[in-house]
């Protein structure tokens, strides 16, 4: 891209047209939602019951580089959508808060089976979700901020639901679920623990992507692909053990070469990489070389209450620190539309109607 590109400005971040592929439903509550669930339901063991007090502590936490303060902060927000009421307030209020932000169209993902210790059935629990997630498209909409919301469902690697979570995927495709996922700790859960569930998947012309190469490398990677056929791979950044640079030459392995070669989607979150030591700062992130090499990168989310970020930040911060540019940006939200889990017709006609003229009417007010 060019380096002469006009400064990208905060506003015009703002303004440009997001699409979201990796975003977690228990990790992007208000802070304000999260304490009013929390007195309505009885849950006293929130560590700040002040809102401001209380997102700190979120991103603290999840900036502390301790893995059990890390998932402690979970452990609340899942604790407060353990009913149909929470949980549709919870999809609700994340539609309407990414259509704030320019995000036209965005997979929220969660998974089912954290959200039954008050009895819920799996079936209540995605219907509760999914009803959450069409009120925010309409509240969105009402508000002049249109978004086409998809839900993921997500089977934990580490628990033995994926075959039962998976075939809710199937059963819901046609209501508002756009496939399936999986994720948890990668070191010594790997993805063809669950070969069943893609086997099944794929039989069913389902999609699904698989959480692999953020902490535990290539091996995760080449699994997910080459065993499971994950459509997508979420975070992949690891991707990058498989690339030999010297000075400006880049000289890419098999696997990697592959990953590029078949266009598969990289699900790529950069604040979230940060938290998880998979990447050292945003400047020497991963996802800008590999945009330079063409991978199909998208910029994600990944949990935004953690992070203390929106897909703006993200993207603000690509530019402030990686010399991203406008183009950039547009070919990155391409990206991501083009990977979507939704039909092809409807994938083109966002980024043909929504997107490019999103993008055009930016260029030229820059």
């Amino acid at each position: 891209m060019s380096t002469s590109a006009p400064v990208v400005s905060a506003d015009i971040v703002k303004r440009a047209p997001k699409a979201l592929l990796h975003d977690h439903l228990d990790g992007g509550l208000r802070p304000q939602t999260i304490i009013d669930l929390a007195a309505e339901s009885g849950y006293d063991a929130l560590p700040a019951t002040e809102a401001d007090a209380l997102g700190r502590w979120f991103r603290d936490s999840a900036d502390s580089g301790s893995l059990v303060r890390y998932l402690e902060t979970f452990s609340h927000t899942v604790a407060v959508m353990q009913t149909p009421d929470q949980l549709r307030r919870v999809a609700r209020e994340c539609a309407v808060d990414l259509a704030a932000d320019g995000v036209v169209y965005a997979e929220s993902r969660f998974a089912p089976e954290l959200h039954v210790e008050k009895g819920l059935a799996l079936t209540e629990v995605v219907e509760a979700v999914l009803e959450g997630l069409r009120e925010g498209e309409a509240e969105a909409a009402a508000a002049g901020t249109p978004i086409r919301m998809v839900s993921l469902l997500t089977a934990m690697r580490h628990a033995a639901m994926s075959d039962e979570i998976a075939e809710l995927a199937v059963r819901y495709r046609d209501e508002g679920v756009g496939g399936f996922d999986i994720a948890g700790a990668e070191a010594g859960f790997p993805p063809s623990r669950h070969l069943s569930a893609f086997e099944y998947l794929r039989r069913e012309n389902a999609h699904f992507t698989i959480h692999a190469g953020e902490a535990f490398g290539l091996p995760s990677i080449w699994e997910a692909i080459q065993w499971c056929g994950a459509d997508r791979l979420g975070h992949g950044v690891r991707i990058v053990d498989d690339i030999t640079t010297e000075g400006d030459t880049h000289t890419l392995g098999l696997l990697s070469a592959y990953v590029r070669d078949t266009r598969i989607p990289l699900e790529m979150a950069p604040t979230s990489n940060l938290q998880t030591g998979a990447a050292e700062s945003i400047a020497a992130h991963p996802i800008t070389m590999l945009k330079d090499l063409r991978f199909r990168v998208t910029i994600n989310t990944d949990n935004r209450l953690m992070s203390g970020t929106s897909m703006s930040r993200e993207m603000q911060q690509l530019v402030d620190e990686a010399g991203w540019t406008l183009d950039d940006l547009r070919w990155a939200t391409i990206n991501a539309m083009k990977s979507a889990f939704i039909p092809f017709d409807e994938r083109l006609a966002i980024i043909e109607r929504v997107v490019k003229p999103g993008y055009a009417a930016l260029s030229a007010a820059t």
